[in-house]
């Protein structure tokens, strides 16, 4: 009885990540098309996949979407795939989605200003990696300015929104 339902709990998690995986794939193509990186709703379901599932889920959604890329999966901005695309600009934000969603996990408990908090981490902790990455490509001035400070106000409005859904949501 006991390996049963833990066989049952590992499919439910794993159909979990998938169903994740998916919804961040989704937001992908959700695009306003900027160069050197896209403006998607990547970060704002990063957020929620974390803070509703928890960290462990959130962070594998994110594994195995980044997986389904480097395979040629045509999940990341654009319909892109492949091992190129985890090469090029925006690979360390890909990369920093991991830590985002581990960190947004932290977001499910507390009061509304703990929650908004970590959520506001987790989205800013994607950036380093992705500017840092970025900066090998155009320098880290215009990383800076090209992928964080454009996306400040972007930053604001998701996690605003993802505090509003946490919110609103019953609690577990």
């Amino acid at each position: 009885m006991i390996q049963t339902l833990s066989s049952a709990a590992g499919l439910r998690f794993a159909a979990l990540a998938f169903l994740g995986s998916l919804v961040l794939a989704a937001s992908a193509q959700a695009a306003v098309p900027l160069w050197p990186v896209p403006m998607t709703l990547q970060s704002l379901a990063v957020l929620l996949l974390g803070a509703l599932g928890g960290a462990r889920l959130g962070a594998a959604s994110v594994a195995l979407y980044l997986a389904e890329g480097a395979l040629g999966m045509p999940v990341f901005a654009n319909g892109q795939g492949g091992l190129a695309a985890l090469a090029g600009p925006t690979a360390g934000f890909l990369l920093g989605f991991l830590p985002a969603a581990a960190l947004a996990g932290l977001a499910a408990r507390g009061p509304w200003w703990r929650q908004g908090g970590a959520l506001l981490a987790a989205h800013l902790v994607l950036f380093v990696p992705g500017v840092l990455w970025l900066a090998g490509f155009v320098g880290l001035e215009r990383a800076f300015w090209a992928g964080f400070v454009l996306f400040i106000p972007g930053t604001l409005v998701k996690v605003a929104l993802a505090l509003a859904t946490l919110r609103a949501l019953p609690r577990r």
